[in-house]
């Protein structure tokens, strides 16, 4: 066709010129809201922008074929051409989002995108009934230059600074303007004249149709883009707020640096100004001893995900030193991959925390020596009393009072037993035992004492040993405390029943009586020091026999109600005994 193309074809040319620019921007745009958002957002980003990019570049070719005043005719291989620019560009934008996976995804993403280009626009020239066709190497190797070198320096530009996408949008769309340009001195074509007035009549008018399409479709593009990107960079500024205001430290590391502090995280640190800490390594203010420890969790954190608070401590610049939590997780910063941590202040807990816990000692200490003073005043009161009758001469019954003297002095000394048994754990030595040896002992010691309270005692040992690991007066005291205290609770009779078994790893033993039970109440006391509902007792025997089990990485658990009696189990861990190991059995 020579007689359409020739008017106004400056004006042609920018039009094809602003077209390829828009294009590429909304391009962009697109692309760059991708780590805006997530999920079924991201396919339309990237489907958008492909399609929007690919009918612009394609609207942008036949403009300037009319700029050029070249031949034109609608086959389908225009068709094919605007497929391969989608599909190429496609590929070249999932290649950009490969972050921190393709160490060249720039370079790769540049030139498959370069490569989609170069097809479309050759494709299309070739794509006329072709008469004579001859290629000059120079003009087409100078053309596929620009197209390569624009393209990667425009990927460039979008990927480091969001707002160089302007710049980035007019260096791509030059780039594919100078190829088409260029390509049309490379490819010298003789076409055929085939043309009719009549088919002339109806390729304008369906290059007509595609340029307003073309044009139609961006600048809708452009509005949508406009309002989404108002609407994010609304969302983005509330969250800016949101982590400005925040009370809690958030920051950005990059590697084993600070790349963002907020606010918070200044005051925390002590920091008079950002560049004291960004730039600036996180080891400085972290122990020497926490150094490995936190190397290895953030080379970790791909595989662990974090997101769980962790205790750590920090100094800050003034050297005071800082109780925290810290929940990490990984996420991008400028394509590249960061880790984001958020700093919990704990200091002025674990003070509280530390002061509980003191008090919580000092008031245990309190009541154990309130408890210790009134079990061993009232032997002593005794012993002064008949000390006293002795020393003024009444000497009647020195004998009665010897043997009362004798049960005090008894009475103090077990009392004082019990309490080393509550005190830091004494060197024993530790052997292999069989649960039910021990048991039988137990058993044939107390069984006299059970017959004369009208109480039977039946045990089911099992057929199979029960090894454990322990000290064996030790666990014997535990059983006979517990039996012993079944027997004094069933003034009426009954039975105490024993089963022993192991499941999985663990020995268990279940001493069940059938006293008068013990009142929830009552329950939660069990075990505490000089805690006791019998005239004559200290409270010290359960609390002894819970701190041999727990000591034997066992633990006591006690089940009652009143009128059905009382069950304790024991549970203490299995052992298999070791070559050439000393064993009770």
């Amino acid at each position: 066709m020579n007689g359409t193309g020739a008017i106004w074809p400056a004006i042609f040319l920018l039009m094809a010129l602003l077209i390829s620019i828009l294009a590429s921007h909304i391009m962009f745009n697109f692309i760059g809201n991708l780590k805006r958002t997530s999920g079924r957002f991201r396919q339309f980003w990237l489907a958008g922008g492909t399609f929007v990019f690919g009918v612009g570049l394609w609207a942008k070719h036949f403009v300037t074929v009319i700029a050029l005043n070249q031949p034109f005719m609608f086959t389908w291989m225009m068709a094919v051409g605007l497929f391969f620019i989608i599909f190429f560009s496609l590929m070249s934008f999932i290649m950009m989002t490969f972050h921190g996976v393709l160490k060249y995804r720039l370079l790769f993403g540049s030139l498959i995108l370069a490569f989609g280009i170069a097809l479309m626009s050759y494709f299309s020239m070739l794509g006329q009934p072709i008469q004579e066709l001859s290629i000059h190497p120079t003009y087409f190797t100078l053309s596929l230059a620009v197209l390569v070198t624009g393209t990667y320096i425009s990927f460039f530009l979008s990927e480091n600074d969001r707002g160089k996408r302007g710049l980035a949008s007019v260096t791509l769309g030059v780039s594919v303007m100078l190829v088409q340009l260029i390509g049309a001195k490379a490819l010298e074509i003789e076409y055929f004249p085939l043309y009719s007035s009549q088919r002339l009549i109806q390729d304008i008018n369906q290059l007509a149709i595609i340029v307003g399409v073309g044009a139609l479709l961006i600048l809708v593009s452009t509005m949508v883009i406009w309002y989404i990107d108002k609407r994010l960079d609304q969302m983005d500024e509330r969250y800016r707020l949101l982590v400005e205001n925040s009370l809690d430290t958030i920051a950005i590391l990059k590697g084993d640096h600070w790349g963002y502090v907020n606010a918070a995280g200044l005051r925390m640190f002590e920091a008079e100004h950002p560049n004291d800490l960004l730039g600036k390594s996180i080891y400085s203010l972290l122990p020497g001893t926490d150094h490995t420890t936190v190397r290895e969790r953030l080379k970790n954190l791909v595989f662990t995900g974090g997101r769980k608070p962790l205790e750590q401590q920090w100094f800050t610049l003034k050297g005071k030193l800082l109780h925290t939590e810290v929940v990490e997780t990984n996420t991008t910063v400028d394509n590249k991959p960061a880790v984001q941590v958020i700093i919990r202040d704990i200091s002025e807990r674990k003070k509280n925390e530390e002061l509980i816990v003191n008090s919580e000692k000092l008031y245990v200490a309190g009541q154990l020596a309130a408890g210790i003073a009134h079990e061993i005043r009232n032997p002593l009161t005794s012993l002064k009393g008949f000390l006293h009758l002795i020393a003024r001469g009444k000497q009647n019954n020195n004998e009665a009072y010897f043997d009362i003297m004798n049960s005090e002095l008894d009475r103090i000394e077990g009392i004082v037993s019990e309490l080393l048994m509550l005190s830091k754990p004494q060197v024993y030595e530790l052997n292999y035992q069989d649960v039910r040896v021990m048991m039988r002992d137990t058993v044939t010691l107390l069984e006299t004492q059970a017959i004369l309270h009208n109480i039977a005692i039946e045990a089911e040992y099992g057929t199979d040993p029960l090894w454990i690991y322990g000290v064996e007066n030790q666990v014997k005291q535990v059983f006979i405390n517990i039996i012993k205290n079944a027997i004094e609770a069933m003034i009426d009779g009954g039975a105490i029943r024993i089963r022993l078994f192991r499941e999985q790893d663990a020995v268990y033993v279940r001493i069940h009586d059938e006293g008068p039970g013990i009142g929830d109440d009552q329950l939660a006391k069990m075990g505490q020091p000089f805690y006791t509902t019998k005239e004559k007792g200290t409270g010290l025997g359960l609390m002894v026999s819970y701190k041999i089990i727990d000591n034997h990485q066992g633990k006591i658990v006690v089940n009652s109600k009143l009128g059905n009696g009382t069950l304790f189990e024991i549970m203490l861990p299995f052992r298999y005994p070791e070559p050439n190991a000393k064993m009770t059995s």
